[in-house]
């Protein structure tokens, strides 16, 4: 139990990924209440999802892309029915399988999930939980500790669903030395080429041809609307070089928020668990309250012998091993009974009886670490840095304000709200409609410059926020409506591109005859590269056509041809060899595959379980076309 966050990596990685993203949350009761309130975008088993959901979870997948595509990422992407339809599913299958999981009586125990939070390193200090980081990480994010560990909890019971199938796969020895055999097969071979370069002076395209390609295909030859333009780029980033903090500042933040500087008090505890199960009737309670007074009663004869009665007695897999040792841990991170106890404790000493939600408690307060200040000097940097970074942020909400009205009150020019930030106009060169989004010029930035009151009435875009605390305006000093390339400037693309198709061709038809007669017996006179051995994941610079083609290849008869046309060169022919299975007597080798065999059919297995609950599922979704992506 207690070890979760060590084996549970992939869970807690999840888990940081939530902290990370900007949330817009309405707190707790909003995860929790909200469902039966506000408007459904979808019901599973009469379990409502949100509008304010799906914008989150729309939210989720935008920061995902963007952490993912960095400069080429277009928030455009995400708005089309088809993604917000998978989302949509998504969410969908989750509150399916939570609900299942739910009905399956699978619960998170509190020290279970203690653990795992304690172990997330946005929340420690010198590799040590913090509770006040905790809180503070949370709130920066909108968050409550209590909306976390709910969405937490919910994470964690899905993946004890998912687990459940996915750890239980089935693959037999005889399967995995099968696809040994097949996988690490080795083909020897050669190749011989036939290339369309031979066939490219023969090719002749008339200027008809041309023509014809150019009114056909003229999408290709378009340029899209293009804009010259200056900008102004006001950031939080330039205001905090601005910022001047007092000693006097310092000193007081200081005094007033002592309990951020310096370690909490922890202490060190070992325990004996006898669990209740929470559907327990009173008959197992009795027998299990009676079975800890017996350990109790032991355990005050030779206190010396805690460790060994807890590793023989105590229901906590996860400390049990280790004589009922928890390790070090602070206030608020385990469940209060049972801290209430240890916090009650000296060291050395033993509690009686101790009973929370999951059982029975016999506990020993191993040791104590006292709290522990930072004096002023050692916190007077970081105090600087945040105060300067508080000041910022409020001036910079302060004055963006001011910036968005003057450029939308002075719309013909830049300048007053370049004066208004003390910055100046840049040079923005040409943008592009539809480009790459870049650091400044954003999809939704572009959207701003094209339009028609910036185009064509010369006005200011708005500002727009480019990137958290940087907004930017800009003005059009130029602009290029879309248009088709003139028929003389792409003659010669066009030229080059029909030569090549048909010189592909003419090398197709060419290589497909040698194959033929090679097949039939015949002995074509050829040029074949030196012999190499390939396997279906290892074959060098071979196209992946072409190994296709060799590993389908069979007969008892060698050499064997094939050949596959290659777009990037022209047709490819192979002179299969030998054949020789892959080794699978390995008995090292056998075991892996079949464990990765098992990982497959056990993703299989969930996969049909999933497919299984939704057909037997009260599932409806009404997905709004204004979803949108909450700011």
């Amino acid at each position: 139990m207690f070890d979760y966050v060590h084996e549970n990596k992939r869970l807690v990685q999840i888990v940081l990924a939530i902290i990370i993203l900007p949330f817009a949350l309405w707190g707790v009761d909003s995860y929790t209440g909200s469902r039966g309130k506000a408007d459904a975008v979808a019901t599973v088993n009469g379990e409502r999802i949100t509008q304010q959901e799906l914008a989150n979870a729309l939210r989720q997948q935008q920061e995902k892309l963007r952490q993912q595509m960095g400069a080429n990422f277009n928030p455009a992407m995400l708005d089309n029915p088809e993604m917000k339809r998978a989302i949509m599913e998504n969410l969908v299958t989750q509150r399916l399988m939570l609900l299942r999981a739910k009905d399956a009586k699978l619960i998170v125990a509190d020290e279970q999930m203690a653990r795992v939070i304690g172990g997330i390193e946005a929340f420690q200090d010198n590799g040590k939980f913090d509770k006040k980081l905790y809180e503070t990480v949370l709130a920066n994010q909108g968050m409550s500790p209590l909306y976390f560990e709910a969405r937490m909890r919910d994470e964690m019971l899905w993946q004890q669903m998912q687990d459940a199938y996915l750890q239980n796969g089935y693959a037999s020895i005889s399967v995995a030395e099968k696809i040994i055999r097949l996988n690490e097969q080795q083909r020897t071979v050669s190749t011989s080429p036939v290339s369309f370069q031979t066939f490219l002076a023969e090719v002749k395209v008339d200027e008809d041809a041309l023509k014809k390609y150019y009114n056909q295909n003229m999408q290709e030859f378009q340029v899209g609307e293009q804009a010259k333009v200056e900008y102004v780029k006001f950031s939080m980033e330039d205001l905090l070089t601005k910022i001047e903090v007092s000693i006097d500042d310092v000193r007081k933040y200081f005094d007033e928020h002592q309990g951020e500087f310096g370690t909490p008090e922890e202490r060190r505890a070992a325990h004996i668990l006898i669990s209740v199960p929470a559907n327990a009737s009173q008959a197992q309670q009795d027998a299990a309250r009676e079975k800890s007074e017996q350990l109790l009663q032991q355990i005050r004869k030779i206190p010396g012998k805690f460790a060994e009665l807890a590793s023989k007695n105590s229901q906590d897999p996860g400390s049990a091993a280790n004589g009922g040792d928890l390790g070090f841990f602070s206030r608020g991170m385990m469940t209060k009974p049972f801290e209430d106890a240890v916090y009650a404790l000296k060291p050395g000493e033993i509690s009686g009886l101790v009973k929370s939600e999951f059982g029975y408690h016999i506990i020993r307060l191993v040791a104590v670490k006292p709290s522990k200040a930072i004096p002023f000097n050692e916190a007077r940097e970081s105090i600087v840095g945040k105060l300067r970074q508080q000041k910022a942020a409020d001036r910079f909400a302060e004055q963006a304000e001011k910036f968005s009205n003057t450029v939308y009150e002075q719309s013909d020019t830049l300048k007053p709200a370049a004066d208004l930030i003390g910055s100046r106009i840049e040079q923005g060169g040409w943008v592009n409609n539809g480009m790459a989004a870049g650091e400044l010029w954003t999809a939704k930035m572009q959207q701003a410059i094209f339009s028609s009151e910036v185009t064509k009435n010369k006005r200011n875009t708005a500002a727009v926020e480019v990137a958290p605390n940087i907004l930017v305006a800009a003005r059009v000093l130029e602009y290029k409506p879309t248009a088709v390339r003139a028929f003389a400037e792409v003659r010669g693309v066009i030229q080059q591109k029909l030569q090549r198709q048909q010189a592909l061709e003419r090398a197709t038809e060419q290589g497909t005859a040698i194959l033929a007669q090679l097949q039939n017996g015949g002995k074509p006179k050829m040029s074949w590269s030196p012999v190499q051995t390939i396997t279906r994941s290892q074959h060098g610079s071979l196209d992946a056509g072409l190994v296709k083609k060799i590993f389908q290849a069979h007969s008892e008869k060698f050499p064997l041809y094939v050949g596959v046309e290659v777009p990037q060169t022209g047709y490819m022919l192979a002179r299969i060899e030998a054949v020789k299975d892959g080794d699978s007597t390995v008995e090292e080798k056998r075991t892996r595959y079949a464990q990765q065999l098992r990982q497959l059919t056990g993703e299989e297995i969930f996969r049909a379980y999933m497919a299984d609950a939704r057909k037997n599922a009260d599932i409806e979704m009404n997905i709004p076309e204004a979803a949108t992506i909450q700011p």
